[in-house]
């Protein structure tokens, strides 16, 4: 079986073909680099991936965390791969260099990501945390409390989390019941208990930081009455030093299908005398405070399903290439000598099924990395408020087609091995129950169909769905009058077509019913997500057939022409059912709003 961790060359087409990463030179932040440190920086990401994650894989994914009532075990190899991590500075990869950072895009740091995640999505979740957390101490904390904890964090002594879920609360933070009292000295005594906190507890690093959300008393119901506060394992003098240990309990491990090698805990704060916290940034602004890190994870959870999917796709093709079985139709001879699987046109079709969502998921998820970059970096304010407006709408299909499409990609990756999917001594096994957990990771398919249809449409007049429009009818313009992408463009404009009439349709039923009219919001979101999709496809395809009229030969001629007949395969199959749905979706068709809860 393969042991590739993602197809480089496939990174470089998206890298700088699909996104021209290297025009970011001529941004002032990145004017001391060049394309070699680019090139240098994901080899080495590539290599620490190969050597220190990849190898425990499985192994993690076999023996789960301990927890003795005292401490938390992982297997050894853990604690290599985070000081490795730590040490190449990944952690603080794209902070300025006077703060200790490599000063790198976005989309080169993501990439990096993509690499570990290929390689062991569960050891490379403590430094994808991390990253989040330490951003959110950097933009919103005070500078005492960036002094304190920030360098260590970014050096790799400590590392973060997230603490937003409660036990019979879910994802409806406006109701959480972690409460924080204010004490004589400025900080803050948390109450209350957290679960599924994904890197809650370890010994990987000398502390831990929860970015916690928690109600001051007497704050205002709802989510206007959330506030964001730091909560680390162990207190941490003024002078840098270690002090006692913090109220704050690991009162259990979870565990899980997949991601085995993640701890996953409940928290208790303040079984005694209250968790010592920190405020970060104003009271009952937490909520808008965490959407930095919410948003960031939703991009990497996309990002890691996306190469979950990649790594299904890459060991099916491999085997199918490998292994012989049967004859084709056509041939009558029981004594000839048996096909390939990958010579049966009933493979190719899963196989290919796998290359568009995989492909498709990976450049969606550095396109939005990129949109990330362009709304910090980009050269004039104008622009850096497009991206911004941009993201924000794209981000719940961002995160919900690759984690969707995804955990299909890595089921038909099962089905193409047969028997073989199925047993541990495969991987597609672990690719699948590790991306199965990502379509609920960081919101699940409803709460982003509802942001989407709720919120996100129809926030500041329309800007960010019109800004998506325009650039979809841009593409759909170029490609017009292409020799083989004329058609793809055709496809495309219909689906933008029946995607606006939905959308307007939509936005009638909620103003007239919110409940009726956000009943199929998911669906909505599925649809409008396969026409992201068939967007970043028809792009793909534009970039690979400039590239043949260039003269490419041989084996990239074989990689253009392969994203031409993926993306040909995307618009005929992938869009082939958004009509039928369109016509549900417009008529606000009630069914499920109606079932009754008897009737089950």
């Amino acid at each position: 079986m393969s042991d590739k961790l993602l197809n480089e060359r496939e990174l470089n087409f998206q890298l700088y073909e699909m996104l021209d990463t290297e025009a970011l030179l001529q941004r002032p932040r990145y004017a001391e680099h060049d394309r070699a440190v680019f090139d240098a920086t994901l080899e080495t990401a590539r290599g620490i991936a190969a050597e220190f994650l990849a190898p425990h894989n499985q192994k993690g994914d076999a023996n789960e965390p301990t927890f003795d009532g005292e401490k938390v075990t992982l297997i050894p190899e853990t604690k290599a791969a985070w000081n490795a991590l730590a040490e190449a500075g990944f952690h603080a990869a794209h902070h300025d260099a006077e703060d200790g950072g490599l000063q790198l895009p976005e989309v080169i740091l993501r990439s990096c990501v993509a690499y570990f995640s290929a390689a062991n999505i569960s050891t490379s979740g403590y430094s994808f945390l991390t990253i989040g957390s330490a951003n959110l101490v950097k933009s919103f904390a005070s500078d005492a409390l960036r002094e304190r904890f920030l360098p260590p964090m970014l050096d790799g002594r400590y590392s973060g989390t997230m603490a937003l879920t409660e036990p019979g609360q879910g994802s409806a933070l406006g109701d959480i019941r972690t409460t924080a009292r204010p004490a004589a000295d400025g900080s803050y005594r948390v109450f209350g208990q957290k679960m599924f906190i994904s890197g809650g507890d370890h010994e990987l690093t000398d502390n831990i930081v929860h970015m916690v959300l928690a109600r001051i008393e007497g704050a205002p119901a709802g989510v206007k009455g959330i506030s964001l506060f730091l909560v680390p394992k162990v207190l941490v003098n003024e002078d840098g030093s270690l002090g006692a240990r913090n109220d704050v309990a690991l009162a259990g491990l979870l565990h899980k299908m997949g991601y085995r090698n993640t701890t996953s805990t409940v928290l208790s704060f303040g079984e005694n005398d209250g968790a010592v916290g920190y405020l970060v940034g104003e009271a009952n602004k937490g909520l808008s405070y965490m959407f930095q890190m919410m948003n960031e994870a939703r991009i990497g959870v996309a990002l890691g399903a996306s190469v979950l999917a990649y790594q299904s796709y890459i060991h099916a093709l491999d085997y199918a290439r490998e292994r012989p079985q049967g004859r084709l139709p056509g041939s009558k001879d029981p004594l000839s000598t048996q096909v390939r699987i990958v010579q049966h046109a009933d493979v190719r079709r899963m196989l290919l099924q796998q290359k568009v969502y995989a492909e498709g998921s990976l450049s969606l998820c550095l396109y939005a990395s990129s949109l990330f970059e362009d709304s910090h970096t980009a050269p004039t304010e104008a622009e850096r408020e497009d991206a911004n407006e941009l993201l924000d709408l794209l981000i719940p299909m961002v995160k919900s087609y690759p984690s969707k499409y995804g955990v299909i990609a890595s089921d038909l990756g099962i089905q193409i091995l047969g028997g073989s999917g199925y047993i541990r001594e495969y991987p597609l096994e672990q690719y699948y129950r590790d991306n199965r957990l990502n379509p609920i990771h960081e919101g699940t398919e409803g709460i982003h169909g509802l942001d989407l249809l709720g919120r996100k449409l129809s926030q500041r007049g329309g800007k960010g769905y019109r800004l998506f429009l325009d650039a979809a009818r841009a593409s759909i313009a170029e490609a017009g009058t292409s020799k083989q992408c004329a058609g793809m463009a055709a496809a495309l404009n219909d689906a933008v077509g029946i995607l606006d009439q939905v959308s307007s349709d939509l936005l009638q039923q909620v103003a007239a019913d919110v409940d009726l009219g956000l009943a199929n919001a998911t669906a909505y979101l599925d649809l409008f997500g396969r026409v992201v999709v068939g967007w970043i496809w028809l792009r793909q395809a534009l970039v690979a057939e400039r590239a043949l009229e260039a003269g490419a030969e041989g084996s990239e001629a074989d990689f253009y022409q392969g994203k031409l007949h993926a993306a040909r395969y995307f618009m005929d199959w992938e869009l082939a059912s958004l009509a039928s749905q369109a016509r549900l979706l417009s008529a606000g068709n009630r069914l499920t709003y109606d079932m009754q809860d008897a009737w089950f």
